[in-house]
């Protein structure tokens, strides 16, 4: 076997069956660790990569594991079958998975050597160098924008959003995987007609995204803070209506020129 199939990391859990996060049915693998906090964060237990405690219906579960990427290969190869009938295969996401990046570099070797589709959901919020590495293994790369205002991104996320941009138009330059972005909608942060046109025109200045995502707010996750004995700073705010992510879509779809869609 080779080495870097012993190669360790800390997941929190595997998804099989999914038809998001990619294309395709994917397995999707949940890294633990994030450098950013956002305050709609649905994976509050991604955040830390220490492992945690959080109360489910009220029993107490253990939030982190560690594996080899030679355990989490056994659980992807069940599924081959599905990802050749719909060009699906594996994803990591997190937390942010390049937070752990011989880790997630190795899984992405390993799947793509067994000829398995790769993509990771990311912010790119790391060195390039990072990214640079892993981009031989990767074919599909998510890549969340939320803001063109780095101050406003900073009061949100908890980090500016210089590094994200410049990575984008790196990963966008390279040509060496496909490109979607996507865009968390939150009420208050950027769910404005001008908001969302200032990242599309953005994202057609990349010059190499397949695909925009606007991806609604919602609030499944706020039970988890209370499990982890956190404050959910979200709590009033309301989901968008249909009628307002049809309006965003096509202010997406005018200035981008890029094949755009709601949710995935």
């Amino acid at each position: 076997m080779d080495d870097y199939m012993r190669t360790k990391g800390r997941i929190f859990d595997i998804q099989r069956y999914s038809i998001h996060d990619g294309n395709g049915i994917r397995t999707i693998v949940f890294l633990k660790g994030c450098l950013l906090r956002c305050r709609w964060c649905c994976n509050p237990e991604s955040q830390r990569h220490e492992i945690e405690t959080m109360m489910v219906q009220g029993e107490p579960k253990v939030i982190g594991k560690d594996v080899t990427v030679e355990e989490v290969m056994e659980t992807v190869e069940k599924d081959r079958t599905y990802y050749r009938r719909t060009g699906g295969g594996l994803t990591l996401s997190g937390g942010e998975c390049l937070c752990q990046p011989e880790f997630a570099t190795a899984l992405l070797r390993a799947a793509n050597e067994a000829g398995i589709h790769t993509a990771i959901e990311s912010t790119a919020c790391v060195p390039y160098e990072v990214i640079e590495g892993l981009l031989p293994y990767l074919d599909q790369c998510l890549l969340d924008i939320k803001h063109m205002n780095p101050a406003k991104h900073k009061e949100y996320i908890g980090r500016s959003n210089e590094l994200i941009l410049e990575n984008a138009m790196k990963i966008a330059g390279s040509g060496m995987t496909e490109l979607s972005v996507r865009i968390p909608v939150i009420p208050g942060f950027n769910d404005t007609i001008r908001e969302i046109h200032n990242i599309a025109e953005y994202a057609k200045k990349l010059g190499n995204v397949r695909r925009l995502h606007l991806l609604p707010y919602h609030r499944l996750g706020q039970d988890k803070y209370e499990g982890l004995g956190r404050a959910y700073l979200m709590g009033g705010v309301e989901p968008p209506v249909n009628k307002k992510m049809e309006t965003l879509l096509q202010a997406a779809e005018q200035t981008s020129g890029i094949e755009c869609q709601i949710g995935g």
